[in-house]
């Protein structure tokens, strides 16, 4: 998301840097680009001139022009309007009633409800582990019901059961009962969808509303509809006064009007981002972070919570005693590549590291992807004692694996070639001495940041 925006934001600054002063002109001209960008983003348009005139009230005053970095303020100033437009801070779901606290999920047929219902259920089990119980109240849309059924179990949530025939109200009043017997600490309501807004569903939804008394009533939308999304978060607050949207699809949506315009037009916070098709993909709304990410800045505490979700302190130990002994081979290395597709795709991981981005623009993120399953086949099919020692690797060795992996000898040396770079480099990190990894992540990503170009860090001055 805010691929677009992202390489406007950076280009602009490029030239701003390029100036040891900045001049009023040189800012109006800045805003104008600005300006431009945040509309091909598909911004909404009351949002795009609010924010150009906060970002001109201040940088036109002392806090730039009078900088000794006037570049460099400029980005901080808009890093900060960004935090601000998106809401400040994350905001956690309300769930501070007696139990069972019930959230219903609204939003237009399409937008992802059944799947983040699931994906909510899922993240509420593992993170805050609360037992939620799931019901569709979709008695219009073939198979709904058997959709969420489907997800719930993927999930390890339960489902109360209900029927095509029977009427919302009443699937959503015997819920309640259910939860309320059952122990459960969230009920989870997914209502039916529309294509688009309707009476009939409105006042569906408002009855179903009174009769549960929602302490979250959740919109979920489509992130790729852009301003539409902003037009259908103001209908569906008006008529049930929304608490909150989870934005789906947001992996795809490269430009991200929506996620900069909801908060602003309809005073509600974004709460989730939903990304991709898998149960995992619910992640927490951060604006300061995603503020970062559009600058290029990075986002590396989502990198280290994403790692420390995923890494196992089993692996992380085994990796150290393998680092402490100057071992690595290439069962090491392929392990090494495992925990990294653990935490997302190459693209994410590169939005995530503060400019490295930049660094690799232009190039195809699926592409590496790809190498990675291709490197991971290639060590398949070699012996235990090959991976072990890959000097016994000969040319009629090479020849065998190239052809049990697909690939070709060429392959396997270049291949080879990065592995023993990497041996190279793990066997530096190997000697920081009696704390390990911990020394890897204390001197290594610190000695890291002290190499990164001053504009390259956190606006605020944090790394």
């Amino acid at each position: 998301m805010f691929d677009n925006l992202s390489d406007r934001f950076a280009d602009l600054f490029k030239k701003l840097r390029g100036h040891g002063t900045l001049s009023e002109q040189n800012i109006q001209e800045a805003l104008r680009s600005v300006r431009v960008a945040l509309l091909e983003a598909d911004v909404h348009l009351s949002v795009v001139r609010s924010f150009v005139e906060r970002v001109r009230e201040r940088a036109v005053g002392v806090e730039v022009v009078g900088s000794l970095t006037p570049g460099q303020q400029v980005i901080k100033v808009v890093y900060d309007e960004l935090v601000q437009l998106m809401g400040s801070a994350n905001e956690r779901l309300n769930l501070a009633a007696q139990p069972p606290a019930v959230v219903l999920m609204v939003g237009l047929q399409g937008s992802g409800k059944t799947t983040t219902t699931a994906k909510l259920a899922k993240r509420l089990l593992e993170k805050d582990r609360k037992k939620s119980l799931l019901v569709s109240l979709d008695v219009y849309r073939p198979a709904a019901i058997d959709q969420l059924a489907t997800v719930a179990k993927q999930a390890g949530a339960d489902v109360f059961p209900s029927q095509s025939q029977q009427n919302p109200r009443d699937i959503a009043r015997q819920a309640l009962l259910a939860a309320q017997r059952g122990g459960y600490d969230v009920l989870l309501l997914d209502t039916a969808g529309r294509l688009h807004i309707d009476e009939a569903l409105m006042t569906e939804l408002a009855d179903v509303q009174r009769l549960v008394n929602p302490v979250e009533v959740l919109l979920v939308a489509d992130a790729m509809t852009g301003q539409d999304a902003v037009t259908v978060a103001q209908q569906f607050d008006q008529r049930l006064n929304i608490t909150g949207v989870i934005l789906t699809k947001s992996d795809g949506d490269a430009r991200g009007g929506a996620a900069l315009s909801i908060r602003h037009v309809t005073g509600k916070p974004i709460k989730f981002l939903g990304v991709g098709e898998k149960l995992e993909g619910l992640e927490p709304f951060h604006p300061d972070r995603l503020a970062s990410r559009i600058l290029g800045m990075g986002d590396v505490l989502t990198l280290v919570e994403t790692a420390m979700e995923n890494v196992q302190m089993a692996d992380a130990l085994k990796m150290q005693e393998t680092l402490t002994k100057g071992h690595f081979d290439l069962n090491d290395f392929l392990a090494q590549m495992r925990q990294v597709k653990k935490l997302g795709s190459v693209g994410d991981l590169v939005a995530m590291i503060p400019g490295l981005s930049q660094a690799v623009k232009g190039q195809d993120m699926g592409v590496v992807d790809q190498q990675l399953k291709r490197v991971e086949a290639m060590i398949l099919s070699m012996t235990m004692g090959e991976r072990r020692k890959p000097e016994l690797l000969n040319a009629s060795r090479k020849k065998r694996i190239a052809r049990g992996s697909g690939t070709s000898v060429q392959d396997i040396n270049t291949m080879l070639k990065q592995f023993a770079t990497t041996r190279d480099m793990m066997k530096r990190f190997g000697k920081l001495g009696q704390s390990g990894l911990k020394g890897l992540m204390r001197g290594g990503l610190g000695a890291l940041a002290k190499l990164m170009p001053n504009d390259s860090r956190h606006p605020s001055g944090r790394r």
